[in-house]
Parts: C-alpha cells; structure tokens; sequence
C-alpha cells in the first residue's frame, strides 16, 4: 500500500472517544452515513467498519462499493482537529479467526452485540479538514479573497 498517514488521524481513529462517521452511497448515488464508534485502523493500515446488522443500509451500500470499487469516506473529529479519510472496501469477513476476534470486540462493548461483517476498507486519499488548517489554507490559496468587513479592521 503506498497511502502514508498521517499520525494525527491515526490516532484519532484508535481513540473511542473521537467521533467517526462513514460515508457510502447506494446503488443510485444517494449518500448513507452511519456515526460509528466501531471504525478502527488495523495493523496495516487499512480501515475496519464493524456493521453490527445484516440488513443495514450500510451494509448494502458496501457490497454495493466493494463490487463496483466505488469509494467512501471516513471523517474523524476530536477536539480541533478532523480529517476526512477516503478509499474503497476491498474485503467483507463473515467467518474465520479475524471475523471471531472482531465479534470478541463487539460482544465486550455490547454483550447484546451481534457482528454480522467486518469491512476492510483501503485508503486512499486523506485531507486535514480542521477549521484552523483550512481557514490558513484559503488565506494562502485565495489572498485577495475576503469579506470586506475584514478590511476595515
């Protein structure tokens, strides 16, 4: 995988007490996001989504994206800092050792817990999208763009 990230977010995608959302779309374009504590970074480096329900939208959305190799977005926040994390599902596990370690997880969290996919998702693109990174980011990319209330300051 050549991806590199990007410590920050890395760390914020192993922290449970950040907020994370995943984003796919259907089979028609229309956008589906789930706010998910579950969504993890592996050993080696990809994205795991544990979809608790066998029929969930997201579920049917990621095979949809996993068949068609349509991407989905990660964002994670905490405090000031956010990222938003995009990249294509390339596994589903329903059964097996890492399924089993997974389902351990979830059945801790929740003893009420029932796994029913365990999604590997490979990055692809990542980009800072925290307010005080972007706002530098439009100031160096846009100089002469402003609202002319800042101009009598």
């Amino acid at each position: 995988m050549s991806f590199i990230w990007d410590e920050q977010a890395a760390g914020l995608l192993q922290d449970e007490g950040a907020f994370k959302v995943l984003a796919a779309n259907d089979r028609h374009g229309n956008p589906h996001m789930v706010v998910d504590h579950t969504i993890a970074l592996d050993e080696s480096g990809n994205i795991i989504y544990l979809d608790l329900l066998e029929t969930s939208e997201m579920n049917s959305n990621l095979v949809h994206s996993i068949w068609f190799k349509r991407q989905v977005a990660v964002h994670v926040a905490k405090g000031g800092a956010a990222y938003q994390i995009k990249g294509v599902p390339v596994r589903s596990v329903i059964s097996g050792p890492l399924f089993e370690h997974y389902y351990r997880l979830a059945q801790e969290r929740d003893a009420a817990a029932d796994l029913s996919t365990v999604w590997i998702i490979e990055p692809q693109e990542i980009s800072n999208e925290a307010i005080a990174f972007r706002r530098q980011q439009e100031r160096d990319n846009h100089p002469l763009t402003m609202h002319l209330d800042r101009l009598a300051k």
